[in-house]
């Protein structure tokens, strides 16, 4: 009978974890002494593992192999972004006294990945890790002014569905909206995805001038009207280009087209 995932997940677990900072090196019976493992169930998972590339095999001893580098490589770099965007959310959260938030698109949605919360009792809730539809709010808009697949692909299909009664829903006027946003190099919603509810949103590039996603400042529309949103445009786009500068990234250029 075959082994449960689940257990076998568990032994590979037990092996990768006898390898450290101080041990980098291992031979198979020690292995087999620390994770107590039978000798035949280690020898069959260290094989398994240098086949598929998680060790390496140095003579009669194992090393973790060069490509769990490769896999961990977007793990750091997650990090990174993660360490980098709090206090550049916070400092902008300051600056407007309203929540700052960071939105990446994340299969055909935007996802928060980073929040600061405005100080006032009166808020709109937001939390990492929340799932919102593309197609409404500022840091959608950004989102897809700089996501032509994606703008193609939400467009495609007929009308948009309707959060409120300010939701875009027809797809014209939706890529017309986008466009404006590409143009302006900034958004801002108002009552889109939640009635008396205003967003603000800019755009972070990486080195190779791609979206990474929306730095966004979001808030009740009784204190963040149209023309509230349009004094911050300057603190929130500023802000949005030096947190580009961060991560070692750039704009892309205009369209001359």
């Amino acid at each position: 009978m075959a082994e449960q995932p689940l257990l076998v997940l568990a032994k590979i677990t037990a092996i990768l974890d006898a390898f450290t900072l101080a041990q980098p090196v291992r031979s198979a019976s020690e292995i087999r002494e620390i994770t107590g493992m039978p000798g035949s169930t280690t020898h069959r998972l260290l094989a398994n593992l240098v086949d598929h590339g998680f060790l390496e095999r140095v003579g009669e001893q194992y090393r973790i192999g060069v490509k769990m580098a490769y896999w961990a490589g977007p793990a750091t770099r997650a990090l990174d972004f993660v360490e980098a965007l709090a206090p550049q959310l916070q400092a902008l959260r300051d600056e407007t006294g309203e929540t700052a938030c960071f939105f990446r698109e994340e299969q055909g949605a935007r996802v928060c990945t980073g929040v600061a919360e405005t100080r006032h009792g009166l808020k709109q809730e937001m939390y990492v890790g929340r799932i919102q539809p593309v197609h409404v709010g500022s840091s959608g808009r950004v989102i897809l002014a700089w996501s032509d697949d994606l703008l193609d692909e939400i467009t495609s299909h007929g009308d948009l569905p309707a959060l409120t009664g300010a939701t875009i829903t027809d797809p014209e006027v939706l890529r017309r909206a986008v466009e404006q946003t590409r143009v302006s190099g900034y958004a801002i919603t108002v009552g889109e995805r939640l009635e008396a509810a205003s967003g603000l949103a800019a755009p972070v590039f990486d080195q190779h001038a791609a979206l990474v996603g929306a730095l966004t400042v979001m808030g009740p529309t009784l204190r963040m009207p149209r023309e509230v949103c349009e004094q911050m445009v300057d603190a929130v786009v500023t802000a949005a280009d030096a947190l580009t500068a961060v991560f070692g990234g750039r704009k892309p250029r205009a369209s001359t087209g």
